[in-house]
């Protein structure tokens, strides 16, 4: 019976999500936010909204707690349906099932941790900041637990898409029906084959410690800052290995659109691919407790699978000046004056 439920609850979770289709423009974000909010009562679009200079915009958390905004549980099926539409007009398809498996994990984690209450699937909140469309600035965040999706818009045409956080626990199922499931497993391979291929091809400095942190370093500090340089640099990479770690680097950039993917992609290559430092912390067998850091000279990237017996996965991608769009905001007022 047990088994039948976790079914029927990760079923009810998948339906929060659409299948593939063509992605709207950029410019029809905010077109998707209004009809989010329109979809509302005026109860409900209280709870919701925000002002834009609101200090709640960069309260960035990937913890259970409750937040701001308003959640899923609280929303009818049309409501779920409006919300959903947000997230398939900004994240790639394979963000949107990794969203979809993380929440689906909840059902799980209930059932191992008995807290039904504490462990939701739908204990996940919209948030909208500003005006959907308004030129001088909006925004708006998904998240919950082991989800923080922060989209800031300027102009119509500038998106910023950091923090950006992703979380999985259990890293791996390892009973029911859903044993074997690894919702971050490129993020963990891909860091593994890169630092497996370094100490086999005898640059051994890239693992800057033998015990790695409990967690993430840069945690849910609202301004992330550039860490002690470890590692390897790119440039002490050979070809195979600067593939690997771009495919790793892409990994995060592509939980979005192609389009700001690429726009995002391009400008952490632009900044200098020489520049960028992979470290890794732990052991290097699976299963062995682990951290690994990306750190370029505009942006962050961690790993880590430390907690709960190496099977707690956290997957985090910050940028120094774009978070929460300060560097956009910043541009923006400089043009106007």
């Amino acid at each position: 019976m047990k088994s039948i439920f976790l079914i029927l609850i990760f079923t009810l979770i998948l339906s929060l999500l659409p299948t593939a289709r063509e992605v709207p423009p950029l410019r029809l974000v905010a077109t998707a936010a209004q009809h989010f909010l329109d979809s509302l009562d005026a109860t409900q679009r209280a709870q919701a909204t925000l002002p834009f200079s609101h200090e709640e915009r960069e309260n960035y958390r990937y913890t259970p707690r409750d937040r701001a905004g308003l959640p899923l549980k609280e929303m009818s099926q049309t409501q779920q349906d409006s919300a959903k539409m947000l997230l398939t007009a900004t994240l790639s398809e394979k963000a949107q099932l990794k969203v979809t498996q993380i929440m689906g994990l909840e059902a799980i984690l209930a059932e191992i941790e008995k807290r039904p209450d504490f462990r939701d699937p739908q204990r996940y909140f919209v948030a909208i900041f500003g005006t959907p469309g308004d030129p001088l600035g909006w925004g708006w965040r998904f998240e919950g637990h082991h989800i923080s999706l922060n989209f800031t818009y300027v102009e119509g045409k500038k998106v910023s898409l950091t923090p950006s956080f992703f979380g999985t626990n259990p890293g791996e199922v390892r009973q029911g029906p859903l044993t074997g499931m690894r919702v971050l497993a490129a993020e963990e391979d891909l860091a593994r084959a890169l630092v497996s291929s370094l100490v086999v091809s005898g640059k051994t400095e890239v693992i800057f410690s033998a015990q790695p942190p409990a967690d993430v370093l840069s945690a849910e500090l609202r301004h992330a800052t550039l860490l002690r340089p470890v590692g390897i640099s790119g440039t002490a990479l050979s070809e195979a290995q600067g593939t690997v770690l771009l495919q790793l680097i892409s990994e995060y950039t592509g939980r979005y659109r192609k389009e700001e993917a690429a726009a995002d992609f391009a400008k952490i290559k632009a900044a200098g691919i020489g520049e960028i430092r992979f470290g890794w912390a732990g052991g290097i067998q699976r299963g062995e407790p682990y951290y690994y850091r990306i750190q370029g000279p505009t942006f962050l990237m961690e790993g880590c699978n430390v907690a709960n017996g190496a099977n707690h996965q956290h997957a985090v991608w910050r940028d120094f000046e774009g978070d929460f769009g300060r560097d956009l905001l910043g541009e923006h007022i400089k043009q106007e004056h």
